[in-house]
């Protein structure tokens, strides 16, 4: 359990159950209790945002979530959320009969000052509406708090993008392995990240922000997986995996601004690997 603020966000829904309730009755937002959503009724939800749901064409959520198998009663944990573009979709869809966690970390004992942590802005954006994320669970999860729940408790932890994070800090086989900790036996792990050139050695410190895929498979199974399957649902061929500013230079980041944007834009998000593996042992 967390710490203030987050454990005070948890126990507003416990302390107020009526109050969600009048909301779920009521509001206009969201089409349907999570109960009865379906994953695209989750992301045409009214809780999503602009500039969310402008990169629907490039993350593909719908297609990607089915691909791991998440439902509506699954215990899903997302490691280290970043914009909230799957928290967005993720929390009404699991709102009633499913568990949300949301795994946070902790840059050096703060709460704030980390693209990791749960900031206070998306953290006040959470709270301003009940309906959709009332029901998050949130953990602390990095190198000193290597544990993302308890043991066994999860049917799917899904990371979006980090796992190149990790081994530029040199922290996979720690996190990896409390993720195996956290999983049911036969347990789902999701990973998306991107996806470098097969064809040149892998930076050890992934300091560009590209993963090759075999090097990110070998990784994996070596936490005590084994992959299930591979998507190519965010393949994009466009993505050359070679750019001055490493794949921040292409949406949505574009780290050299005006310069080249057009070009870049042109390109889109990064050529991503989808993988799916099983908790073995």
């Amino acid at each position: 359990m967390l710490s203030s603020p987050y454990r005070h966000r948890s126990l507003c829904v416990w302390l107020y159950p009526c109050f969600v309730t009048v909301f779920l009755s009521s509001a206009l937002s969201v089409a349907a209790s999570a109960a009865e959503l379906t994953l695209s009724q989750a992301l045409h939800a009214g809780n999503r945002t602009p500039a969310m749901i402008a990169r629907d064409p490039a993350r593909h959520p719908v297609e990607e979530l089915s691909f791991f198998g998440v439902t509506p009663r699954s215990s899903v944990i997302e490691i280290w959320p970043g914009s909230g573009y799957w928290t967005e979709i993720l929390a009404p869809y699991l709102y009633d009969r499913g568990r949300y966690t949301l795994a946070v970390d902790v840059p050096n004992g703060e709460l704030e000052g980390n693209n990791f942590a749960l900031g206070l802005k998306f953290a006040a954006r959470l709270d301003a509406d009940p309906v959709a994320y009332g029901h998050i669970s949130y953990e602390f999860f990095g190198a000193k708090h290597p544990d993302p729940a308890p043991a066994g408790s999860a049917d799917v932890v899904l990371t979006f993008r980090n796992l190149h994070n990790w081994v530029n800090q040199g922290d996979a086989e720690i996190l990896l392995a409390g993720i195996h900790r956290a999983l049911k036996p036969g347990g789902i792990l999701g990973i998306e990240d991107h996806r470098g050139n097969p064809h040149l050695p892998q930076d050890a410190k992934a300091r560009f922000g590209y993963l090759r895929q075999d090097y990110a498979i070998a990784l994996v199974e070596r936490a005590g997986f084994k992959l299930v399957a591979t998507s190519e649902i965010d393949a994009n061929p466009r993505d050359t995996a070679d750019y001055p500013h490493g794949v921040w230079t292409l949406p949505p980041t574009l780290a050299r601004g005006a310069q080249d944007r057009a070009r870049y834009e042109a390109i889109g998000e990064a050529d991503n690997f989808v993988l799916k593996f099983c908790r073995v042992n």
